[in-house]
């Protein structure tokens, strides 16, 4: 059986694509310092700290950091891609997952951190590799001392049309070895 294979794209001559990844190895929060999470995630924004490797991997990056709330740009591309010609939705989750574990992260104090525990996500409409750049918006609802649970959107960065929405709960933990 020979199944249909789609046409390239215009102007490409080959079905072979080729991508190179480099990355820094990640500054280890319980080795920067007695610095708050959002201290942390400023002085990255800053370029003190390299951005996780995931970022460059799949092609995104903190782009704002505040009191409860972070946000990131990500760029769709062939890359990310399923069989069915739409980017995979776990490119969406991973820029959700970022944005509520970043939320999070900016209220806790020095000696402090996160896991995610829960995530779920609802995807609205699918993503394809030329979709315009998309921003997720990360916002806490609830930070607890053992618990905290926030909220995500992934739009379009310039129409501002939804893509994917999502919400989290997260251990909140101390890290070991710290006071």
């Amino acid at each position: 059986m020979t199944l249909p294979t789609s046409p390239p794209a215009a102007g490409d001559t080959t079905s072979t694509r080729s991508r190179t990844h480099t990355w820094e190895l990640p500054t280890s929060y319980a080795d920067a310092g007695s610095r708050s999470g959002l201290e942390l995630l400023r002085l990255g924004l800053e370029g003190h700290f390299p951005q996780a490797p995931i970022c460059g991997t799949l092609g995104f990056r903190l782009v704002e950091a505040d009191k409860g709330r972070a946000v990131f740009e990500g760029e769709p591309g062939e890359h990310l891609l399923n069989p069915m010609g739409t980017v995979h939705g776990g490119f969406l989750a991973t820029l959700l997952d970022s944005a509520l574990g970043s939320a999070v992260m900016t209220t806790l104090p020095p000696g402090r951190a996160y896991a995610t525990i829960q995530l779920g996500v609802n995807l609205v409409r699918p993503v394809y590799a030329d979709t315009q750049s998309l921003r997720s918006e990360g916002t806490v609802i609830h930070a607890g001392r053992t618990t905290a649970t926030a909220e995500a959107r992934v739009v379009g960065a310039i129409d501002g049309k939804l893509y994917a929405h999502a919400t989290t709960t997260c251990a909140v933990f101390t890290l070991p070895g710290a006071a």
